[in-house]
């Protein structure tokens, strides 16, 4: 890890931070609205769109 930080150009103490901070309010609405749409898209047989005639 210490490689890819320096690469990086970011300390090892701020990745270790950044990886531990509680997911924000606006990922976790990002996440159930991802659930959400992946439901509806299996539940249309997987289908898009409007439908065709």
């Amino acid at each position: 890890m210490a490689k890819t930080c320096e690469v990086l150009g970011v300390s090892r103490s701020g990745y270790y931070a950044w990886v531990k901070r509680p997911e924000s309010q606006q990922k976790k609405r990002q996440e159930a609205l991802k659930k959400q749409i992946k439901t509806i898209h299996i539940e249309s047989r997987e289908t898009y769109g409007s439908p065709k005639s």
